[in-house]
Order: structure tokens, then sequence, then C-alpha cells
């Protein structure tokens, strides 16, 4: 999802984009890594890469979210110094900041408090992503620069029944429950927990945006500044989807946390701002799932190539 969305902004720069397909280059692997990008001697990297999934994928699988990201990571950003790339955007996640961090969360939050548990081993490794960047930059100079972007959705996303982030997982549940004619809807949790939506393709103008005008130590956060309950957000992804039935909450399934709203102020102030409204952007998302896009049919569970 969000590395489309990048290639997408990217084709309305004067600039030639190099993609590491997997076939090109498995990035969890080290030395294809590291061929790649010293065939390819990029001017820039742009590191979407990530193994990526909702509350139960990160419960389920904490050893793969920690190690892979991980591997990721330190592939490409010491396979990116070693080919002499000097400029180089990591794309982090607003998990990083702490469950009961103040809000709205503001960059100096970082490393604050205790993260929280149901998605701590992902946050772990983009933390360790966006402090290998300070590293480089106090180390050898490198103008490494993190961004931390708030809930993403868009085309591309992840539609697995059970490993998808919450907007894809609705768009999929609430599209099934319509088919099926059922009459009502579980949502996880108790719907009380506050989050923040931005459309992908706002997210890749920011990154966009950022490689032309950021240059500091300091990751800076990427959102809209406009949060909504899960339990609203829920009502938006049925009407978006024509949904008619009942909205129920499992409240034996985990929240999260509470309110995760990202202080974007300093991003802002340099001149950038989100343009795709939740209204705008839930049917964009479904025209693309109803079209076969991202990870996983909507007809089946197949992948998607």
């Amino acid at each position: 999802m969000v590395g489309s969305a990048i290639i997408r902004r990217l084709a309305a720069e004067n600039c030639e984009v190099l993609i590491a397909e997997r076939k090109d280059a498995d990035l969890l692997d080290e030395l294809q890594t590291k061929r790649w990008l010293a065939k390819t001697r990029p001017d820039v990297v742009v590191l979407a890469a990530a193994k990526v999934g909702g509350i139960g994928a990160n419960n389920a699988l904490p050893v793969d979210f920690l190690c892979e990201n991980m591997r990721i990571q330190l592939n490409v950003i010491q396979g990116s110094h070693d080919a002499g790339v000097n400029r180089l955007l990591f794309l982090g996640s607003s998990c990083i900041y702490p469950k009961f961090a103040k809000q709205p969360i503001s960059e100096n939050e970082l490393l604050t408090g205790a993260l929280e548990p149901t998605n701590e081993w992902y946050a772990i490794a983009k933390i360790a992503g966006l402090k290998m960047c300070q590293a480089y930059r106090q180390q050898f100079g490198r103008d490494y620069i993190s961004a931390m972007p708030t809930n993403l959705y868009g085309p591309g996303d992840n539609y697995h029944p059970e490993h998808s982030h919450v907007p894809a997982a609705l768009l999929r549940r609430f599209h099934e429950a319509k088919l099926n004619d059922a009459q009502e809807v579980a949502v996880w949790g108790t719907g009380a927990p506050l989050r923040e939506f931005l459309y992908v393709d706002d997210m890749a103008d920011a990154c966009v945006f950022l490689l032309k005008h950021y240059s500091e130590w300091e990751p800076i956060n990427i959102g809209t500044g406009d949060e909504v309950s899960i339990g609203e957000f829920a009502k938006r992804v049925a009407e978006a989807v024509g949904y008619r039935g009942k909205l129920t909450f499992d409240t034996t399934k985990p929240d999260g946390t509470p309110r995760k709203l990202l202080d974007s102020s300093r991003l802002l102030a340099l001149g950038w701002k989100p343009r795709v409204t939740l209204r705008e952007g839930l049917p964009k998302a479904l025209d693309d799932f109803l079209g076969g896009g991202g990870r996983y049919r909507f007809a089946s569970c197949d992948v998607a190539e």
C-alpha cells in the first residue's frame, strides 16, 4: 500500500523511480539487498517495506514482527550506506509512542513510557529503525531522516480476514456481511478508542515533501489532526459499503491504545497539509477492494499477485 502510493506520487516528479521488487531483491536477505543497492546506486532511498498487521497478527506472530522488520531495516539502511546513498527516508509508525503518551503525541514523547503490549514487537523494531538512521547521521554524517505516519488506509491495503488493520478489516467484514445479508457485524473492542486515519496518497505526498524540505535528527509525525472513535469509524465504513445491519462490539477483544492522535504541527508548519477526508477516502478504498486490489481479494483468501 505505502510503496505503491509513493511510486504514484513520484510519477509527478522529475526523477527515475527504481523499485526493489521481491524478484529482484528479497530485503530479508542481506546479500541480495546489498547487491541490488550496489548495482542500482540510487540517489535517494525510501524504506517503506515492512511486515505489518493488526492487533491479532501482532499478538500471534511476535517473533515475525520483531525479527523480520529488524532484518529489513538493517539490510536496507546498512546497504544504502555501503552503496554511498546519502539521503534516506525511513517510515516508522505512530505505535512507537508510549501507550499513555500525552495527547496529541509530539515527537518528544518517544521512549518516555511503556508501549502498548498488543503491538510492542512491531513498535520496538520501528524504534530501532529510526535509531539506526540517527546513528548513521551521527557517525557518518548521512542525511537519513525518519517519518512517523498515523494509521493509514487506501488502495493497496492488506485485506486479510485476520491479519489486517482496522480500515481494511472493516471494509472486508461489512462487504461480506452485505453480501450474506447478515443482520449484525461485530467490531473488536468497546468502540471507544480514538484514532486518526490518513489516506495513503496524502502520506506519500508528505514523504516527497519531506525529502525536499526536511533534514533533521528528530523523527517527524505525519497526521491529519482529526480523530474519530473506532465506533464512529465503523459506522462510516458501513455507510461507505452500504451495509444497513446492526453494529455490535465484542468487548472480549482488546481495545489497544485508548487514544492515539499525533501532533503533526512541525510538519504543518513547514507548509504541508492533507487533502483527502475520510468521506472522500473510504469510497476510494472500497473501490480498490472490490476491484481486487491490495493483498487478498474479497472473493477468497488467495494472495492477489
